[in-house]
């Protein structure tokens, strides 16, 4: 469903992914790994083109994206759930959803506030508050759930088990499991190899932009030293 091929990008003259490639599955969960500064974000960031690539191609759906302005590749399918969250905190609960709906997607979930409102409940109860008023997990919440008011295929996942409260963590969890059973492709980017493992089918590690590790939670579950090297602090 997606793939990156030989993927070079750059801040300034900052080299900050170098020949990075690998593949996304259609209903895969993949959990992008790697310390903190390996490039996770720049990934994120270059799948939907906010960063956009010097030399390489994304392919999303076998569609050549490389180039794209970001909003034309949201409008294809794919979500993205920045690490920074960035709601709207002078606006409910209500209000931010509202900022998220586009019109349904053929082949695809369409989400509507009370679907949203069973997947996170805590958002129910604090509907009408404003963004600025719910805690860092909920906030979090608000970002999936305004990006799930799109309807997209693929979600992206910036770090989010990220500087929030375990309880938080595991309702996280539950959440990508879901969305996974509805049919939702994701690819999310963690520090957190517990978190991964709970989550997700397969994982790509990246060191210095590069990748260092394709496979099954499995295959890197029998290879610690690769852990060891990549994820150990």
């Amino acid at each position: 469903m997606l793939e990156l091929a030989d993927i070079n990008s750059f801040y300034g003259k900052a080299h900050v992914l170098n020949n990075l490639s690998f593949q996304v599955a259609r209903g895969q969960v993949v959990a992008l790994l790697g310390r903190n500064g390996a490039g996770k974000t720049t990934t994120m960031k270059s799948i939907m083109q906010l960063v956009q690539p010097k030399s390489g191609q994304v392919t999303f759906q076998g569609q050549n994206i490389t180039g794209w302005p970001a909003h034309r590749v949201a409008k294809l399918g794919l979500g993205y759930v920045p690490e920074e969250r960035r709601i709207f905190t002078d606006l409910t609960v209500l209000e931010n959803l509202e900022v998220g709906r586009q019109s349904p997607r053929a082949g695809t979930v369409t989400w509507t506030q009370d679907m949203l409102f069973d997947l996170f409940p805590n958002l129910a109860e604090r509907r009408g508050n404003r963004g600025k008023a719910l805690s860092g997990g909920e906030q979090q919440m608000l970002t999936i759930a305004r990006t799930l008011m799109g309807n997209p295929s693929f979600v992206l996942l910036d770090e989010p088990s990220e500087g929030i409260a375990p309880v938080i963590v595991e309702q996280m969890a539950r959440v990508i499991q879901q969305l996974k059973a509805e049919g939702l492709t994701v690819l999310l980017s963690e520090q957190n190899l517990h978190f991964a493992r709970a989550v997700a089918d397969c994982a790509v590690i990246i060191e210095g932009g590069s990748q260092k590790f394709v496979g099954t939670l499995e295959a890197l579950n029998a290879q610690p030293e690769i852990r060891d090297a990549y994820l150990s602090v």
